[in-house]
């Protein structure tokens, strides 16, 4: 095997490597939201990327008047790059387009708390986070 063969064999693994561990990190943050979502409804099953585009689309109240969805600041197409109302650009939500997106707690719990203060008025319940992880997952 030559050496450039080699360099593509070991990027790939690398990659999917990278792929796998931060496919394990979001799967973590989703079983804390699943576990938090069964203690405050004991009918809670599981997570729906249905329901979580229908809350990414949906129109709000209770928030700031030019924030009344997701879409206000990420787009109707999860894959683009948003901005925010600052105008600075907010990478693609879509895992497929971000693949690190939902990967650190810290960072999930800081947006999820800013975001949905700001659309909703309130902060989003587990089953809202985990249902628009889900669905962003699956973009």
């Amino acid at each position: 095997m030559n050496r450039a063969a080699i360099f593509v064999t070991l990027t790939a693994l690398a990659a999917s490597s990278s792929l796998a561990l931060a496919d394990g990190r979001r799967d973590a943050i989703l079983a804390d939201f699943a576990k938090a979502a069964k203690s405050a409804d004991a009918n809670f099953s599981a997570f729906s990327g249905d329901r979580g585009k229908t809350f990414w689309f949906a129109t709000q109240t209770g928030g700031k008047p030019d924030a009344t969805s997701c879409t206000a600041c990420h787009t109707k197409d999860p894959k683009a790059t948003g901005q925010t109302r600052a105008g600075k650009d907010i990478k693609p939500m879509a895992v497929s387009k971000t693949a690190d997106r939902f990967t650190d707690p810290e960072k999930v719990a800081k947006w999820f708390l800013r975001n949905c203060t700001t659309v909703l008025g309130r902060e989003c319940t587990a089953t809202e986070k985990g249902d628009v992880i889900t669905f962003l997952a699956s973009q």
